[in-house]
Formats: C-alpha cells, structure tokens, sequence
C-alpha cells in the first residue's frame, strides 16, 4: 500500500489521533515516529513531490523507524492554523511563507524584501547557511516551540500585464498593479511605479479581465497555472522578488531525536530542498511553455532597473541592528559569490 494518503483519508483523521501517535519526546531517546507536515499545495506541486520523497528517504534510512506523512491542500488547515498546531504539537511540521513567520518575528522582514535575492542560488545558499540565518531560525523555539529548518524557493516574481511590456518602472505609472495584501506589497507596487491594487488571488483572473486591475505579479509556475495569460499576456522578467517558503518542525519532537536520527533527518531534507529546487526550474520551464502556446509574450527587461527602485525600501523597513545584520549578510553572500 502506498505511504501517501489521500486528501479524503487525511480530513477523517482528527487532529487527536494525530498527536496520539507520538511516542516519547523526552530529549535524545525518541526511536521512531510519524511526523505529519501540513502542506498547502497540491499532490503534483514540487514541494509535495520533494518532501513525499523525503518521507521515503527517511524510511529506508531507519527501516521504516521513522516516516513522513504529507497532508497536501491545506487538509490540516491554512498556514496560519498549521502553524499553531506544530507550535502546539498536535502536527509536527508544516510548509509556512515567509510573512507568517515574519508575523511572530519581525527579524524575518529581512528575507522577505524584494532586494534581499538576486536569484533562486543566491536565496538558496543564503537560507541555509547556519552563520547567517541560525539564531533566526532558533528565535521562536522558546515563544512558540519550534524550529525553522530551512526553505522552499517560490521562484522569482515578475510584472504582467494587460497592456504590454514593462521596461522601465515609469512603464506602470496609472497602473493598477494587484498585490497582496501588506504593506510591504503596497510599497513595492509603489516602488515599482504602479497604483497597489490589494485583491484575493481568486478574483484575480476577472479583475484582470475587466480592467479592475491593469497587471500583476507572481512566478512563472502560478501564471501559467492559473491561466493568467489568458488576459494579461504580457510578462516582463522584472524579477523583483524571489519568494520564500519555510519548513517548520516542534521543537520538542526534533530534541526528543537521537543523534543518529537526527543526522538522517538533515540529510534528507538536503536532498529534498535540492529536488525541490531541480522540480521548480523545471516545472517553471514547463509554465513559460504553456503559457506561450496560449498567446503569451516574454520579454527580457533590464532587472536592475527595477531592483535600484525598490532599494530604498530597506530604508523603509528594516528598523532593528539585528534586522540589518541579517539583510546584510545576505546580500555579502551575493557579492562574494559575484567575486
């Protein structure tokens, strides 16, 4: 019988029976597990794919010791909920973006501003390297009970739109960009030249449509899949934003491991976020082409327009020494690598 459940299979089981099946979380004596990670996208989304394949490297590692069970489509709850019952430790990990962590903890801004990035490497090598991000990672183990471990890229983010390409920021002055709802998005709409439309991602396609809203902005993957194209044909690689999913564990289910568990946990998750990363260039690559057969047009614009409009928004936004310490040390991660 396959290890994966069925989206039905997971909403018959109620969050008691889940945290039910723990065993002993007294520090380094924990044998063997199931953890349940919440996950709010599909069974065909990259992330499912890289962390049902983690689930199986744990298994093989431990002799079916440990294991991963997936809950794909936000069966367990949206993000914010999921994140509650890891903190809890009713589930003991889930997928969370960016801003939810930033909610309980401010310093995590400093990952999520538009010029933290330059590209999917760059964010990569940044998230997980412990001398950067391992005291963030660590701060809500005591507030909330547990840990960061590390990310998912959500690829890089660009403007599309109704009317046609977008080359410089003064290309979006009168027009409506729709956002997420935060200030930040607001401002970076801003930055970019646009009016900030905020609207739910499901209304976007007919506020396209009708003219309520003139562009957007997302990756690839999401435009293609939501058939964006359709009415917004234009994309322009403004790569303004590389987006940023996290991977949080219950910090007392991740102390109550042995060392040599824990040391298999790690590797696994080194491999996933490396499938992850090869799945989404490729399912991107796919997205572009999907998109193009349906009309739509890509054009390459000069990014670095973009990026010295939207730098000022450090200014803005980061408000702490801890704050700056990280941003700077990831964009030094940059720099370096550029050497």
């Amino acid at each position: 019988m396959s290890r994966r459940l069925t989206t039905a299979a997971a909403a018959g089981l109620t969050l008691g029976a889940l945290a039910a099946c723990s065993a002993s979380l007294e520090p380094g004596t924990n044998e063997g597990d199931v953890l349940h990670l919440a996950l709010n996208q599909t069974e065909s989304h990259p992330s499912y794919i890289a962390l049902d394949a983690w689930g199986e490297y744990m298994e093989e590692q431990t002799d079916g010791r440990w294991s991963i069970d997936v809950y794909p489509n936000e069966t367990l709850g949206a993000q914010a909920e999921a994140m509650q019952l890891v903190s809890d430790g009713s589930v003991e990990m889930a997928i969370v973006s960016g801003p939810q962590l930033e909610n309980l903890n401010r310093d995590f801004i400093a990952l999520n501003l538009p010029t933290t990035f330059d590209d999917i490497d760059h964010q990569m090598r940044v998230v997980h390297d412990p001398a950067i991000v391992g005291d963030l990672y660590a701060s809500l183990e005591e507030t909330n009970n547990f840990t960061v471990l590390g990310g998912f890229t959500q690829g890089a983010r660009s403007v599309y739109t109704t009317f046609g390409p977008v080359e410089t920021p003064e290309d979006l002055a009168g027009q409506k960009l729709r956002v997420q709802e935060s200030e930040l998005n607001v401002a970076m709409a801003q930055a970019l030249g646009a009016s900030a439309t905020p609207m739910a991602y499901g209304e976007l396609y007919t506020g396209l449509q009708s003219g309520v809203v003139d562009a957007a902005e997302n990756n690839e993957v999401s435009y293609a899949s939501q058939r964006h194209f359709e009415v917004a044909p234009h994309w322009s690689y403004t790569n303004h934003l590389v987006g940023l999913d996290y991977l949080i564990i219950n910090t007392d289910m991740l102390a109550s491991m042995t060392a040599e568990d824990r040391a298999v946990l790690d590797e696994g998750w080194e491999l996933a976020r490396a499938e992850h990363v090869d799945l989404w260039l490729q399912a991107t690559e796919d997205a572009v082409a999907t998109a193009e057969a349906g009309g739509a047009t890509f054009h390459e614009v000069d990014d670095q327009v973009f990026f010295d409009a939207l730098e000022p928004l450090a200014d803005r936004f980061l408000t702490t020494d801890d704050q700056w310490a990280i941003y700077d040390a990831a964009r030094a991660a940059s720099t370096e690598s550029a050497g």
